[in-house]
């Protein structure tokens, strides 16, 4: 038996609110909290992704390790050229280095690489 459920990631931001917009339009989840921090959640509540503000937050540098990415968020989309064409407005920056087939790398808007995987 799991002594727990789906865990919660904390992720260090300069703007709270403006990344948890940017990934709870992506994941078409909702946003609450302020500047300081703020949480995503689906509808149903069973899941929660938060951010957390940094004063002097610095930006993964990848694929270079020079400030390392720390953690990322792999997202399962159906198909990968939709997906890129949904996030790019959104704010997401497309990284040169694309090391895959079966999925691309992207920044979020604070630097954070995350993927788009197909299944």
């Amino acid at each position: 038996m799991a002594i727990a459920t789906f865990p919660g990631f904390a992720i260090d931001c300069p703007d709270t609110l403006a990344l948890a917009e940017f990934y709870a339009t992506l994941l078409d989840w909702q946003v609450t909290g302020d500047e300081e921090w703020a949480d995503i959640r689906p509808a149903d509540g069973s899941n929660c992704i938060s951010f957390q503000r940094v004063d002097d937050y610095r930006a993964p540098t990848w694929p270079s390790q020079d400030v390392p990415q720390q953690m990322h968020l792999d997202v399962i989309v159906g198909d990968l050229d939709a997906g890129e064409a949904a996030v790019l407005p959104l704010g997401a920056t497309r990284t040169e280095h694309q090391p895959g087939d079966t999925f691309r790398v992207f920044l979020d808007p604070a630097g954070h690489p995350f993927c788009l995987c197909v299944e």
